[in-house]
């Protein structure tokens, strides 16, 4: 029983994996200029004489692909994270407030100017510092008796967000045009990137936090039986809650920062694997980073040609199709957690 399951579980993935490689190679190959697929193999692993093709696949369309799957995928495992934790299933990772104090730090700095003074990372940087100060605030007003109360953790996330909401939209209603325009194509999401090094940290960290997502998902098991019981067992049930808590926030700090607020992915994804899988954490780790990944580089390629040559934002896309398919799952489906 064990063997057909796991065989089953292997051969998902591998399904998972052709399904983003061919989402991948679609995305590359449409837009204002169609590319054929031969075309596309030939300009990424040879010299090509056609230097506009070649700019636009290596520069443009095969950057958004990575970041598309990087984000994509680090969502998506920050949700499955942080829905085991807190046996919630509307528990997401902009939940906690990371992409309100995010959005904040931007929205401060769109208004002051600041990213013609340090360049190209200053939005980046201001938002993933905005972040990193949510979280620890959050972390510390949700530690008592230095456990951390995970409880007052979701309450004080939602506040923040609310909070950090309203002042976006008093540093909005004081902005000019320019910088409105800024901040309102930030707030829903793009994964426009012109800087390759953003591109790169936003995989690797991706990487990172798949390896440690995984390593973590035995004892992730045992907690969803309980505390009192996982601790019975042996697990440090406090030491769970941080690392998953620190790792999630991060991970989601670091694509926030990069791409913006994109909704949903760390919902549906995490949701629909357990349709699938069940609830074994260690089947679903490498799922909903496949299809993650999936997911955000379709929504990003129906951004760019619904309503060419207008491009919308990403994070409209995951909205409307995230938010009908997870009224689906509830009213068609049991979601089990």
């Amino acid at each position: 029983m064990k063997k057909n399951k796991l065989l089953r579980i292997v051969s998902y993935n591998i399904l998972f994996l052709i399904l983003l490689i061919t989402v991948a190679i679609v995305s590359i190959s449409i837009g204002s200029k169609e590319i054929g697929f031969f075309k596309i193999i030939e300009i990424i692993f040879q010299n090509s004489e056609n230097k506009l093709l070649e700019d636009i696949i290596l520069n443009i369309r095969l950057p958004r692909v990575i970041l598309g799957l990087s984000v994509g995928g680090a969502l998506s495992i920050s949700g499955l994270l942080l829905q085991g934790i807190f046996k919630n299933p509307l528990v997401e990772p902009f939940t906690l407030g990371i992409s309100g104090g995010a959005s904040l730090g931007i929205s401060l700095a769109t208004l002051f100017n600041i990213g013609n003074i340090f360049g190209i990372f200053s939005y980046p940087v201001f938002g993933f510092i905005s972040a990193m100060a949510i979280i620890v605030l959050v972390y510390n007003m949700g530690i008592e008796q230095n456990k951390l109360q995970l409880q007052s953790i979701l309450l004080i996330g939602v506040m923040i967000s609310f909070i950090s909401s309203s002042l976006v939209m008093l540093i909005m209603a004081l902005s000019g045009e320019r910088e409105l325009n800024t901040i309102l194509f930030w707030l829903m999401g793009n994964l426009n990137e012109p800087n390759f090094n953003l591109i790169l940290i936003s995989f690797f960290v991706s990487i990172v936090a798949l390896i440690l997502s995984f390593l973590i998902s035995y004892r992730l098991n045992i907690f969803s039986l309980g505390e009192e019981e996982a601790r019975s067992l042996g697990i440090d049930v406090e030491r769970v809650k941080k690392y998953v808590f620190i790792l999630a926030s991060l991970t989601t700090g670091v694509c926030v920062a990069v791409a913006g607020v994109i909704s949903f992915v760390g919902l549906i994804i995490p949701h629909t694997m357990r349709i699938i899988f069940g609830n074994d954490n260690r089947y679903l780790i490498i799922s909903s980073y496949l299809l993650g990944g999936t997911f955000l580089i379709l929504s990003d390629t129906l951004a760019r040609t619904i309503a060419a040559p207008i491009e919308l934002p990403v994070g409209v896309i995951t909205g409307i199709v995230g938010g009908i398919s997870f009224v689906y799952l509830l009213n068609y489906k049991k979601v089990r957690l």
